[in-house]
């Protein structure tokens, strides 16, 4: 599978996901990516492999021994790793396809935000009625 930046400057593959999706919840996730919450996915490093944009990747080391990197045109999240970890920890919207596998929990939901609750509010295909 590939996957790539919001510029498409970056680039990357992955051989298979190798462990659950999940949604997390955590604040370092939620300022990262301007969003709720970020899903994400496990890939062993063997299994992953940047196919370009070098020069425009960026790392941010966002809390001791974690590195986030990021696009340095576009700032697009795509993935992260823990020092000594095996895997990298990608982000699963810069992916380019569909990963044929579906998100199993969600993570870090003590540091949910209170406005998050969106149960019952209407849903639109596209742009909301009347815009």
């Amino acid at each position: 599978m590939k996957g790539s930046c919001a510029c498409g400057a970056v680039g990357y593959e992955i051989d298979s996901i190798d462990m659950p999706i999940s949604h997390c919840h955590c604040s370092t996730c939620r300022k990262t990516h301007a969003a709720a919450y970020v899903s994400t996915a496990g890939v062993l490093k063997e299994h992953f492999r940047w196919t370009r944009g070098l020069d425009a990747l960026r790392p941010f080391e966002s809390t001791p021994g974690k590195i986030r990197h990021f696009c340095s045109h576009c700032g697009s999240h795509l993935a992260a790793e823990r020092n000594g970890s095996s895997a990298m920890i990608v982000r699963v919207a810069t992916l380019d396809e569909d990963p044929g596998s579906r998100p199993e929990y969600h993570i870090w939901t003590e540091q949910d935000v209170a406005w998050l609750n969106g149960e019952g509010l209407p849903g639109y295909s596209q742009w909301q009625p009347g815009r």
